[in-house]
């Protein structure tokens, strides 16, 4: 079995890398820049992912395809470039007959008045959330009209990146992590989810294990959500020191963003903060038996290593 890992060297493609070189699998790490390979069964390949031929170079002789790609946080960018990834990734899965694993948010659903599930109707209220839902679409309309084998895994918001691009990861637990005051984006006392990047990862790599699990949508395991007040007195008693925090309204969002086009990018997920945000995965808990990371146990793992005094 060949494994090909578009956007490789990511979070999620990291964790997914180290599950499937543990079980002894041929790996193929595809990104534009050079990654370091460790093992007899882990090779690197170069593929612009907005450039079929190279794309579909690098995927020959696949059984499972897996894109867990990130790009330049921008609408706009978004806008240009996801629909051509998508069909290229489509197209190549049709040529090489390999099945086809998309790592997703949940962007397209919009504003959810109570759990995210998997049968949530897309309805998008961000420019970002429009994109996901065309090329969501884009991806299952292939898959149920039987041109493809593919399935959508979906995660909530991540923690647990060493890239620090989570708002938790680098406004909570870092902070918590010197003894600095917290800062919470919108209002503190609704719920939140968070996905834990290894758990995200091992999803994917479950998924890559199970071809009767193509054709469908799937939500990493996550655990139940906290408010931001409860996520942030569980940092702070890991990392042993006062929940103090500071929130961050939509105008500050806005003003910080005049200057930081990554700040600019995240004002209009802003819904995201200032509503419950509740995140269901019970269908992939049932269906794998698996059982997602408890927030206290992923943020000790992470004071231990990524946060590491």
């Amino acid at each position: 079995m060949i494994h090909t890992i578009f956007g490789a060297g990511g979070p999620v493609a990291n964790v997914l890398t180290r599950q499937l070189i543990n079980q002894n699998e041929t790996v193929r790490l595809v990104s534009r820049r050079p990654l370091e390979t460790a093992g007899n069964n882990v090779s690197w390949h170069k593929a612009d992912l907005l450039n079929y031929a190279e794309v579909l170079q690098a995927a020959k002789g696949s059984d499972v395809i897996y894109l867990c790609a990130g790009i330049v946080y921008s609408v706009t960018v978004w806008q240009q470039q996801w629909p051509v990834i998508m069909q290229n990734m489509i197209n190549v899965a049709k040529e090489t007959g390999a099945r086809f694993i998309f790592f997703d948010n949940v962007y397209m659903y919009g504003l959810v008045n109570g759990p995210m599930l998997e049968t949530t109707p897309y309805n998008p209220v961000s420019g970002k959330g429009e994109v996901r839902a065309k090329i969501a679409t884009q991806l299952m309309d292939e898959a149920q009209s039987g041109n493809i084998k593919a399935s959508i895994l979906r995660g909530a918001d991540f923690y647990g990146a060493e890239s620090m691009n989570s708002f938790f990861d680098s406004m909570v637990l870092a902070k918590y992590a010197k003894g600095d005051k917290a800062q919470w984006i919108g209002k503190p006392k609704m719920l939140h989810s968070f996905s834990y990047i290894p758990d995200c990862g091992n999803a994917m790599y479950l998924l890559g294990q199970k071809p009767e699990s193509d054709n469908q949508i799937w939500h990493v395991p996550t655990a139940t959500p906290l408010t931001g007040v409860q996520f942030m007195e569980l940092a702070a008693d890991v990392f042993t020191t006062k929940p103090r925090y500071s929130t961050i309204n939509k105008l500050m969002l806005q003003l910080v963003g005049l200057f930081n086009p990554l700040v600019k990018g995240s004002v209009e997920m802003y819904y995201q903060y200032d509503h419950d945000y509740i995140f269901n995965s019970d269908k992939f808990e049932k269906y794998f038996n698996v059982k997602p990371t408890t927030y206290r146990d992923g943020i000790v793992e992470l004071s231990q290593t990524l946060f590491k005094k």
